[in-house]
C-alpha cells in the first residue's frame, strides 16, 4: 500500500532522517519507536508532504515523491497529528466534516459521520459540544474519526497516548487496532513502547534517524534486552510485567 525508501529529512544542515525504508499493508499495523529526537514525527511529516525531503514515496507502486500534502490526502494517506489539533471552538460533528473536506456528496458524509459515531459512541453523547470542552481520550477519539471522514487506504499516527491518562491509553490503542481491523493500513509513531508492540504486526526502531533494528512485533516484545537495548529499562520492566 505505502513503500518509503531511502527517505531524508533535513532542517537547514540538521539531517533529522537518514535514509530509512519502510512499508505499509492493508490492514496492517507498522510500529516507529524510538526515543525524543530519533527522527520519527519527521519521518511521518516527509511522508505526508508536510515537509522537504528526498528519496522515494511509493503508493500502491505509484511514486508520489512530489506531489505536495494535499494531493497525498486524496489518495487516502491521512495524518493524526501529535497533539491531536482539534479546533476546540467548533463542535464535534464540525470537527469531523472538516475531515471530509474533498467530500461532495451528502450521503457520504453523512454515512461517513455515522461510522465514526458507531467507532466511538462518545463523540455522538458529544457532538454539539466544542472539541475544546473534551477530555484527551476524547479529543484523541476525534482525531481518529476526523482522519477517517477522508476514507482513508493509510493513517499516520503520531504519539495518539501522549498526555493521557493511563486508564485512557488503552481505549486509545483499541481504537488503534479496530481502525486497522477495517482494513487501513497504520504506520504508528509512539514512545510507549510496550503498549505498541502490544498492538502492533511489526516495528522498526529508530535511533539518530537511521533504523537500528525492525522486525515482527512479536519477537521483539518477547525480548527484554532489545528493548533494554533501544527503548529504555523502563520499558523492559513494563514488559516483564505483562
Amino acid at each position: 500500500m505505502l513503500e518509503i525508501a531511502g527517505l531524508t529529512v533535513h532542517y537547514g544542515g540538521i539531517e533529522a532522517v537518514r535514509g530509512i525504508d519502510i512499508a505499509v499493508n492493508e490492514g496492517e499495523i507498522v510500529a516507529l519507536l524510538g526515543a525524543n529526537g530519533a527522527g520519527k514525527s519527521s519521518t511521518l511529516r516527509g511522508v505526508a508532504g508536510l515537509i522537504d525531503s528526498s528519496g522515494d514515496v511509493r503508493w500502491q507502486g505509484r511514486t508520489i515523491s512530489a506531489w505536495p500534502a494535499f494531493k497525498r490526502a486524496r489518495l487516502g494517506l491521512a495524518l493524526v497529528p501529535e497533539g491531536r489539533r482539534v479546533f476546540g471552538t467548533l463542535t464535534v460533528e464540525e470537527n469531523l466534516l472538516i475531515g471530509a473536506y474533498t467530500q461532495r456528496s451528502k450521503a457520504k458524509l453523512r454515512a461517513g459521520v455515522d461510522a465514526a459515531y458507531a467507532m466511538f459512541p462518545r463523540l455522538e453523547e458529544r457532538k454539539t459540544s466544542p472539541a475544546g470542552l473534551l477530555s484527551g481520550g476524547e479529543q484523541q477519539m476525534l482525531a481518529f474519526g476526523r482522519a477517517m471522514m477522508a476514507e482513508p487506504k493509510v493513517i499516520l499516527m503520531d504519539e495518539p497516548s501522549m498526555g493521557l491518562a493511563p486508564a485512557v491509553v488503552d481505549l486509545v490503542f483499541q481504537a488503534v487496532a479496530d481502525i486497522a481491523a477495517t482494513g487501513v493500513g497504520i504506520l504508528l509513531v509512539e514512545q510507549n513502547a510496550v503498549v505498541s508492540l502490544e498492538v502492533a504486526d511489526r516495528a522498526a526502531v529508530l535511533e539518530r534517524g537511521r533504523i537500528v533494528l525492525e522486525g515482527d512485533a512479536v519477537d521483539m516484545r518477547e525480548d527484554p534486552g532489545v528493548l533494554r537495548a533501544f527503548l529504555g529499562s523502563e520499558s523492559a520492566a513494563a514488559s516483564s510485567e505483562l
